[in-house]
């Protein structure tokens, strides 16, 4: 009931924040939409960083105690090679449809848009400037482990976090004592998580209503070709997901869905797959996946794993092109998938880590990286589906991995428990 009553509370506060927001718009008053978006927000980064001061914790605790718990190195290289081959397939495969999708719409050709958002340009494309083999490396491998900590690096953190577990486990019963008080904190982390998830619908009334105040709705007119093109899109990744999902879990499906629900509400309406990790963890534990995979395939998924991201970047890097009339042959699109493929891995946290990695990919293939102001005033829109389809792909690989390990509690088991 009272997890019904806050997914309820989630969408109750995101119709109110569009009411407001769009009668903030209306107003037509610059200063007054500026003063209230600027204030409102705060709701929304207040929510995002509560839930970013546990993402570190949990994410150290909850993967170094279930690689230990897992026993070896075997076991850990195992389970890892079906994540990571989840994981390669599912942004292959949604790459693809990126691809394809734009070449069928082409939403792009003959689109003349002037509307720019010069403060946001600068903003990627400083930080394309700093997007190298060099940084893509670094963003991997931490110097630090509170340096990781502090900056929720959470690849580096999952990078120190599998050499502590699989040192650990390698110590034998020796390390059972630190095992279990590590354990602790991992409970009341996730007891703080519960505490943390009451603000969520401020959280999401105050990214909504912000936002609406600022664009309006009649933004979603302007670039409903390129909107329109790129749900359609999402739809068929979301079938593709679903599909490869109910051949694996079979007829559960539906109550993982149900399950994961209240957190793709929040990722949709916070624009942030990340503000959900926790609440994830949980949902995925009810579910009945082993807390060790959950522990273990997560984090893993949270670096490797963004599928709706990765169909976005394929869709927004050829769509600029076409805006600018640069033809692309087949083999050009295909050499753009690949590298889209291998430097979008590791970008996890990044703010508009999707825009960065476009505007560099488009830099790499003479496509003007200025294009991307064509596409920030529609972002915040496309960034809600994405983050929701980066959720439900993450709930699916790790619910499969489980599926796969015999881990994966049955409707009879959980009853018992």
């Amino acid at each position: 009931m009272k997890k019904n009553l806050l997914t309820y509370s989630i969408i109750g506060a995101m119709v109110l924040g569009m009411i407001v927001g769009f009668s903030i718009f209306k107003s037509e008053d610059p200063e007054l939409i500026s003063a209230y978006s600027g204030n409102i927000k705060l709701l929304a980064t207040i929510f995002i960083r509560l839930v970013q001061m546990i993402i570190a914790p949990l994410v150290f605790c909850t993967l170094v105690v279930g690689i230990a718990k897992l026993g070896n190195v075997r076991t850990v290289s195992r389970i890892g090679g079906k994540a990571m081959i989840w994981f390669f397939s599912a942004s292959l495969v949604s790459l693809l449809i990126g691809l394809v999708m734009v070449n069928f719409y082409e939403p792009g050709m003959g689109m003349n848009l002037s509307t720019e958002d010069a403060a946001g340009v600068a903003d990627v494309t400083a930080k394309t400037k700093q997007f190298s083999l060099l940084n893509f490396v670094e963003h991997i491998v931490p110097k630090s482990v509170f340096e990781a900590m502090a900056t929720n690096e959470i690849l580096q953190l999952v990078v120190f976090s599998i050499f502590f577990g699989i040192a650990l486990a390698g110590l034998g019963p020796t390390a059972l004592p630190l095992i279990n008080a590590l354990e602790i904190v991992a409970h009341v982390v996730l007891k703080m998580v519960g505490y943390v998830m009451m603000t969520a619908p401020l959280g999401v009334f105050g990214a909504i209503s912000a936002v609406i105040a600022t664009r309006g709705l009649d933004i979603l007119l302007t670039y409903a070709k390129y909107f329109g093109a790129f749900i359609a899109g999402i739809l068929v990744l979301w079938m593709v997901l679903l599909l490869v999902g109910y051949l694996v879990i079979g007829k559960r499906l539906p109550e993982l869905i149900r399950g994961l629900f209240g957190s793709m509400v929040i990722a949709f309406s916070t624009t942030s797959s990340e503000a959900v990790f926790p609440k994830l963890t949980e949902d995925l534990k009810k579910f009945g996946c082993n807390d060790r995979i959950v522990s273990f395939t997560l984090p893993l998924g949270y670096s490797f794993n963004l599928d709706g991201s990765m169909m976005y970047m394929t869709f927004a890097s050829i769509f600029i092109a076409q805006v600018y009339g640069i033809e692309l042959d087949l083999g050009t699109q295909l050499t753009m998938l690949l590298v889209l493929m291998l430097s979008s891995k590791g970008v996890a946290g990044v703010p508009r880590a999707s825009l960065v990695v476009v505007a560099a990919t488009c830099g790499m293939f003479g496509i003007p990286v200025e294009g991307i102001a064509l596409i920030l005033p529609i972002d915040h829109f496309c960034d809600m589906f994405r983050s929701a389809t980066n959720v439900l792909g993450n709930g699916l690989a790790t619910a499969a991995v489980s599926k796969w390990e015999g881990e994966l509690q049955t409707v009879e088991e959980k009853v018992l428990i």
